[in-house]
């Protein structure tokens, strides 16, 4: 069977419209300088409630529930960055504008370091809102968000302290405050209630 090939003029043979790729994604994306965004697609701007004027031009401190955690993840980030060019993990962000600011929720990120010897000097984003799969389900304290998040991983206290720069004894208060917060009796029971599970 022979496969048609595209007469000249024929729009199958145009140049991709990359920009184009780039604001109708089905991730959200963001361009990255200095942790500051530089631009955004259409889906970041809907996960995250806001209009790109809002978005564009700001640090990503304005994405993240508290100071502490945009500074503590970014030097958590730095050098994983520069050793592997790719971080990913699930964290709790805030919605910025619309009906939901404010809101905290459960996000998926992945990034790339353009030079890996520089990890914040410019970056690709992409972003997904788990809130669907994973509501909030109490109310935390940002270092709670953080042990929240290593657990889901399937991380051990020790783990989490190395993780977080913590004791492990002072992880092990954290899980049990989320323990009393989600009603969970096992450890097991807590990651299951995080996961979206209960």
């Amino acid at each position: 069977m022979a496969i048609p090939v595209p007469a000249a003029g024929d729009p199958a043979l145009a140049p991709p419209d990359y920009r184009l790729a780039f604001q109708l994604a089905p991730v959200g994306l963001i361009l990255s300088r200095q942790r500051h965004i530089v631009d955004c697609n259409d889906r970041v701007c809907d996960i995250f409630g806001a209009e790109p004027a809002q978005l564009i031009g700001q640090s990503f401190r304005i994405l993240y529930p508290s100071a502490d955690e945009y500074e503590r993840f970014g030097a958590r980030i730095a050098p994983i960055l520069n050793r592997d060019g790719l971080y990913a993990d699930n964290r709790v962000m805030q919605r910025v504008g619309g009906p939901q600011a404010g809101e905290a929720f459960w996000c998926h990120v992945t990034g790339r370091a353009i030079d890996r010897r520089a990890p914040h000097a410019a970056g690709i984003w992409s972003f997904e809102d788990l809130s669907a799969q994973r509501p909030m389900g109490a109310v935390l304290t940002a270092r709670e968000r953080e042990v929240a998040a290593q657990l889901t991983r399937g991380l051990t206290s020790k783990e989490i302290g190395r993780a977080l720069g913590l004791s492990h004894r002072t992880v092990e208060v954290h899980r049990a405050k989320l323990m009393r917060k989600y009603r969970a009796g096992t450890t097991a029971e807590l990651v299951q209630k995080l996961m979206g599970g209960l």
